[in-house]
């Protein structure tokens, strides 16, 4: 199966870098059924940035309201899903590289079951062209 490389919204926010602070957060969303389809936390001036990719915007948005959650506006990264092999990711930085757009950050993990995904971000200004470049819709 070939790898599918799709544009995702994105939506951030900054907690304390405590125990239990994103966790909070997770447990809302989880009680309000919201799927999200990445996530990811990493400390961030002196608390813990956490990066949420919904499923379902509408009910994400409702739902991080409801629990009191302040999120930064919407932003766009890129997600990436298919089949596991050695160097899985490489062709995504490979064309990258060609079309000359700098990655921001990137998240790559084994789903089993011979699947992978990955998260990554380029520069908002940048964001067209690398959906160009990927083939991302």
């Amino acid at each position: 199966m070939a790898d599918r490389i799709r544009k995702v919204a994105y939506y951030y926010t900054v907690v304390p870098n405590r125990p239990g602070a994103g966790a909070k957060i997770l447990r809302a969303l989880r009680e309000a059924k919201v799927n999200l389809l990445a996530f990811s936390g990493f400390p961030e001036q002196g608390g813990a940035q956490l990066d949420f990719v919904p499923e379902v915007r509408a009910a994400f948005l409702n739902a991080a309201r409801r629990a009191g959650v302040k999120l930064s506006a919407r932003k766009t990264g890129f997600l990436v899903t298919g089949d596991d092999r050695v160097g899985a990711c490489s062709r995504v930085l490979d064309k990258l590289a060609a079309a000359r757009i700098n990655l921001v950050a990137m998240d790559a993990v084994t789903a089993g079951k011979g699947r992978f995904g990955a998260l990554f971000w380029v520069r908002p200004a940048e964001v067209a062209k690398a959906a160009r470049a990927l083939g991302a819709r």
